[in-house]
C-alpha cells in the first residue's frame, strides 16, 4: 500500500511536468504564421500598435469634456484672531478688540466641468496621434518583415544542421568500416601501417565534424525556439526539407523587374517620421495662437464648530460658477520663435533622410537582387562540385581497396569532399536567404 501511494504521488508530480512538454510539427510557412504571432518581437509589436491607439485616444480626450470633484473638509485647531477696533464693541476709543471670525470646522464639496473651446496645439495633436498611429502600424509591418527573415533563416538552419550530422555520421560510419577492413589487412602484414594511421587520421577528422555537427543541430533548434517565441523544451519536428525549399528559392525573377518605393517599409517610416517633424513644426507656431476654454463650477458648504455634517439638519451653503477663459501669449522673448526655428530645421532634416532612405532602398533592392543571382550561382556551382567531388571520392576508394591508390591519395579525396559537401549546405542557405530578402522587396508583406 506504501508503495502504492509513493507510485501515485510521484505521478501526480509528472504528470504536469509532461504536460509542459509540447511538440510543434512545422512546415517553413507554418513556423513564419506561428512566429508572427507568438515570437517576443511580434507581441511587443503588437503592443506598441495597441498604445499607439490608446495615445490616439488621449489626443482626443484632451478636447472633450473634463468633469472633476473633490471634497474637503478642515478642522481649525487654533483659529486666527482678527483685531477689530474697540468703539464696535463699546471699548474706548483707540482701543482694538481680538474677535475670531467663522467656525472651528467645515466641509466642502465641489464639482467642476471645463470644455476645451479652441487651441491650435490641440487641433495638431490629433493630426500627430493619426500620424503616431500609422507610425506604431509601419513599424510593426516592419518587425513581421524582420521576423520572417530570422524564421527563414534559423528554419534554414535547423535544417542545414540537421543534414549535415545525418551525412557526417553516413561519413563515419562508411570511414570506419574501411578503417576495420584495412586494420584486418594490417594484422594480416598486407599493408603498412602508414595507411592505416593515415586513414585513423581522416577517421578522427570525421568525427570531429560529426560531433561539431550535433552540437550545431541542438544550438540551431534552440535558436529557431527562440525566434518562434516557444520554450527552449518544446520538442520539433520540420516537415520541409532543404530541397524543396531551394526548389522554391531558384524561381527566376524578371531581370528588368523594378520596386515600388512607396510600398517599401523603410520608405513608409521615414515618410511617417517627416510628417511627424512637420507636425511638431505646426505645433510649434500654434502656441502663438489665443485659447480659449470654458468652465462650470458647483459647490456646496457646511459649518459647525462640532462635527455634525452627516447629521439630517446640518445646512449646506451651494454656490455655482459660470465662465470663459481666453489666454493670449503676447510676449515670450524670443522663445517661441527659437522653437519654431529649431523644429523646421528638424524638419528639413527628415525631409532630406526621406530622400536618402529612398535611394538608399532602391541601392538595397538591387543589391538583394545581385545577391540572389550570385547566391543562385554558387549554389549550382557548389552543387556541381560537390556531385564531382563524390565520384573522385569513389573512385578512389575503389583504388585504394584494390591497392592503386595510397592512403594519401584516399584522404585528400574524402577531404574535398566533405568540403563540398558543407561548402553546399552553406550555399543552399544563403540562397534561401536571399531569395527571402529580395522578395520582401518585390512582394512587400501586409499585415
Amino acid at each position: 500500500m506504501k508503495k502504492f501511494l509513493i507510485l501515485v504521488l510521484f505521478g501526480l508530480y509528472l504528470a504536469p511536468v509532461q504536460a509542459q512538454t509540447k511538440s510543434y510539427t512545422l512546415s517553413l510557412e507554418q513556423a513564419i504564421v506561428l512566429a508572427q504571432d507568438s515570437s517576443y518581437a511580434s507581441v511587443n509589436a503588437r503592443r506598441e500598435m495597441t498604445r499607439a491607439l490608446k495615445k490616439k485616444w488621449e489626443s482626443a480626450a484632451t478636447g472633450l469634456p473634463q468633469i472633476n470633484g473633490s471634497v474637503s473638509y478642515n478642522n481649525n485647531i487654533k483659529q486666527s484672531v482678527t483685531l477689530i477696533p474697540g468703539e464696535i464693541t463699546g471699548g474706548a476709543p483707540g482701543s482694538f478688540t481680538p474677535v475670531v471670525f467663522g467656525t472651528e470646522q467645515n466641509a466642502t464639496a465641489q464639482a467642476t466641468l471645463e470644455q476645451l473651446i479652441f487651441d491650435g496645439s490641440y487641433l495638431v495633436g490629433l493630426q500627430a496621434a493619426k500620424t503616431f498611429s500609422d507610425f506604431s502600424k509601419n513599424a510593426y509591418d516592419k518587425t513581421q518583415i524582420e521576423v520572417e527573415k530570422s524564421v527563414v533563416n534559423a528554419y534554414g538552419s535547423a535544417l542545414m544542421a540537421q543534414a549535415l550530422v545525418s551525412v557526417f555520421d553516413n561519413n563515419y560510419k562508411t570511414l570506419n568500416k574501411s578503417y576495420e577492413e584495412l586494420a584486418i589487412v594490417y594484422a594480416n602484414g598486407l599493408t603498412e601501417l602508414e595507411s592505416l594511421e593515415q586513414l585513423e587520421i581522416t577517421l578522427l577528422e570525421v568525427k570531429g565534424y560529426l560531433d561539431n555537427a550535433q552540437r550545431s543541430q541542438s544550438l540551431a533548434f534552440n535558436l529557431l525556439r527562440a525566434t518562434l517565441g516557444l520554450p527552449l523544451e518544446a520538442e520539433l519536428n520540420l516537415t520541409d526539407d532543404l530541397s524543396t525549399l531551394v526548389l522554391r528559392a531558384s524561381e527566376e525573377f524578371d531581370p528588368e523587374i523594378n520596386v515600388d518605393l512607396q510600398k517599401q517599409i523603410d520608405v513608409r517610416i521615414a515618410e511617417n517620421f517627416t510628417e511627424q517633424r512637420r507636425l511638431e513644426w505646426l505645433l510649434e507656431r500654434s502656441r502663438a495662437l489665443p485659447t480659449f476654454s470654458a468652465f462650470l463650477n458647483y459647490s456646496t458648504q457646511a459649518f459647525n464648530n462640532d462635527f455634525t455634517f452627516t447629521d439630517n439638519n446640518q445646512q449646506w451653503f451651494q454656490s455655482s460658477v459660470l465662465g470663459v477663459r481666453m489666454q493670449v501669449p503676447i510676449f515670450s522673448s524670443g522663445l517661441r520663435s527659437a522653437r519654431s526655428s529649431q523644429a523646421k530645421i528638424a524638419w528639413d532634416q527628415a525631409k532630406t533622410e526621406f530622400t536618402q532612405t529612398k535611394q538608399a532602398t532602391q541601392i538595397a533592392f538591387e543589391n538583394a537582387l545581385s545577391d540572389f543571382n550570385l547566391s543562385k550561382d554558387n549554389y549550382s556551382n557548389a552543387q556541381r562540385s560537390v556531385n564531382l567531388a563524390e565520384r573522385v571520392a569513389e573512385k578512389n576508394q575503389i583504388k585504394f581497396d584494390q591497392g592503386i591508390a595510397s592512403s594519401f591519395d584516399l584522404y585528400q579525396a574524402q577531404a574535398q569532399f566533405y568540403r563540398a559537401q558543407q561548402n553546399y549546405y552553406t550555399s543552399l542557405l544563403a540562397l534561401l536567404n536571399a531569395k527571402t530578402v529580395l522578395e520582401t522587396f518585390i512582394n512587400p508583406p501586409t499585415f
